[in-house]
């Protein structure tokens, strides 16, 4: 394998870059990374790890373009607006760069493709925003001996690890249970700062590119974590630990995080030729609720545990958010307060 001349003017800074040269370009070209995610993380990743030339790259995500999206995943426009991230991404990387071949799956990360997908690159990179999936990936990256580049982010707050790297440290090691589900909000509960994920997750690029040429210090056994308020950065160290003797994926992944897996679930559907038959609660945000409901109580997920007491509990209880997420969350809570109550799950929600 070589450069083409096309190919080696576009990576003429890198080529005359000392650590790098036509040798760590051409590793790059060779080199296949799977993102997980193309959301606030996964849309710095890819475009960095594009531009930089790496050869195939997989983007794994099964959601749709929402204009809340447009203030962080700058890859996308207004005009994208219900449309895969997957797909919409992978289109537009290839006007970035048109010697980079994309594998785009339009489905969730689960239990059932991780092992075989993992298997087919040689670096994985997380984008993910929930614990569900980040345990998932850290099993599946361990089973299959693959490096994985972690990122997250909370509010101002993001941090960089990478984890599995001739065997560094993993995830579990350094956070070996879940909290829980009520204890960790996602950005669309709490908000996040615009640019943060775009820091966070260049840096989560920058650590790929240095996996791939063989260059540098990997932040293997460290954390990096960067206060964009204060502009502070802090390295913390952590060693491998029992924790990351892992030797299969556990069989939920949202029953291991306290999310639990919801024997109770009914469709929109259902519910529609059945409302009489159930009270519903909306546990969305007040702007959501405004915009567009289903009837019922409303009460935000965060306000649960101090108002589950208004709920009237005549009839099992439809709890209901955009994707059935947070009322997941909600239901956890709840049935902890009201054990004999009966709580259903909206599936997919009513995005």
């Amino acid at each position: 394998m070589s450069l083409t001349p096309e190919e080696k003017k576009q990576y003429n800074r890198h080529l005359i870059l000392d650590k790098i040269g036509e040798e760590g370009q051409l590793k790059l070209k060779k080199a296949k990374v799977l993102v997980i995610g193309a959301g606030g993380l996964g849309c710095p990743v890819l475009q960095y790890l594009t531009a930089a030339g790496v050869g195939n790259i997989g983007i794994i995500d099964d959601d749709e373009i929402d204009q809340s999206n447009l203030q962080r995943q700058i890859l996308y426009t207004i005009d994208d607006i219900g449309l895969s991230k997957a797909e919409t991404a992978s289109k537009r990387l290839s006007k970035l760069n048109p010697f980079v071949i994309f594998t785009v799956y339009k489905e969730k990360l689960t239990r059932a493709n991780a092992i075989q997908l993992f298997e087919n690159y040689d670096v994985i990179v997380d984008g993910s925003d929930n614990f569900s999936t980040r345990y998932l990936t850290n099993d599946a990256s361990l089973l299959t001996n693959k490096p994985l580049v972690y990122g997250a982010i909370f509010k101002f707050e993001g941090q960089v690890s990478v984890f599995n790297y001739k065997k560094s440290a993993t995830y579990r090691c350094l956070y070996p249970s879940p909290p829980k589900p009520d204890k960790s909000p996602n950005c669309s509960e709490i908000g996040v700062l615009g640019v943060l994920p775009g820091i966070i997750g260049s840096l989560q690029a920058n650590e790929t590119i240095k996996i791939i040429c063989e260059t540098g210090e990997v932040l293997a056994n460290k954390l990096l974590m960067y206060d964009t308020l204060s502009m502070r950065q802090m390295i913390l160290k952590f060693e491998r630990t029992e924790k990351a003797e892992v030797t299969e994926l556990e069989e939920d992944y949202d029953f291991f995080c306290g999310i639990k897996s919801m024997n109770n679930e009914i469709s929109l559907g259902e519910l529609q030729n059945n409302l009489e038959m159930y009270n519903l609660l909306d546990v969305r945000e007040y702007w959501e609720r405004e915009e567009h409901h289903i009837g019922g109580q409303h009460i935000p997920l965060g306000e649960i545990p101090k108002r589950y007491l208004e709920l009237d509990t005549s009839k099992p209880i439809v709890v209901y958010c955009r994707s059935g997420m947070r009322s997941k969350k909600a239901i956890n809570v709840l049935e902890g307060e009201l054990n004999n109550t009966v709580f259903v799950n909206l599936k997919n929600g009513i995005k």
